[in-house]
């Protein structure tokens, strides 16, 4: 697989809390030159970057993020803001206590409230995998599945770790048809996004990869 086929399936992100519009701006251009899936960058971003890259990137957003534990009516609010201002996905965090404590209605209810919320466009439903024991994330590909997302996505980059191999093998595993499977946090070297794409990751979220490109 060349450098350009996984640069494709890469959503080039920028998340930091320091995030300023210039490292945003410069993540637009990053990504126009590459031709990554899209960008993923905070919602206060979302509207000045979509009057920047005017159509030319895909625009993806975060809902709930990272720790996953505010309302459902204040992630559907951001999500529908977020799209208002126009951001083409929304990659949303789980309520992970809720998951711990069984309540799997809240978490599949919260999940599909979402993917009415995007319409159309493209839901990816993270579950931060490094606190989830096998068996909750083999549910959560039951949940997300049920629930209509588009995407299961192994990280927020935000807790204590990242994708793993054996996480997204997982994943690809017991996700439903039609849904994919987004590795996130981590992924370091192209070597690793091929084996992450080989083992079922349909999308990447990293922004180290473009770095690498940059300085062959």
């Amino acid at each position: 697989m060349t450098h350009e086929e996984i640069l494709r399936k890469v959503d080039h992100t920028v998340l930091a809390q320091t995030s300023t519009w210039e490292e945003i701006r410069q993540l637009c251009d990053d990504a126009m030159q590459y031709h990554t899936a899209s960008i993923c960058i905070p919602p206060c971003f979302v509207r000045k970057a979509c009057s920047y890259l005017k159509g030319r990137v895909r625009i993806a957003t975060v809902v709930g993020f990272p720790n996953g534990n505010t309302t459902t009516d204040t992630k559907v609010f951001e999500t529908e803001e977020a799209i208002l201002n126009g951001a083409d996905e929304i990659d949303m965090v789980i309520n992970i206590g809720a998951l711990k404590e069984k309540d799997y209605d809240y978490v599949e209810n919260e999940i599909r409230e979402l993917k009415e919320a995007v319409g159309g466009r493209i839901l990816k439903v993270i579950i931060e995998t490094c606190f989830l024991t096998e068996e909750e994330k083999i549910k959560m590909c039951q949940l997300v599945t049920a629930a209509g997302a588009d995407y299961i996505k192994t990280s927020t980059g935000f807790a204590t770790g990242g994708a793993t191999f054996e996480d997204v093998k997982l994943l690809a595993e017991h996700v439903g048809e039609g849904v994919g499977v987004k590795a996130s946090g981590g992924i370091s070297s192209f070597e690793d996004a091929e084996k992450m794409i080989e083992l079922g990751a349909g999308r990447l979220g990293t922004s180290r990869l473009v770095k690498l490109e940059k300085a062959k």
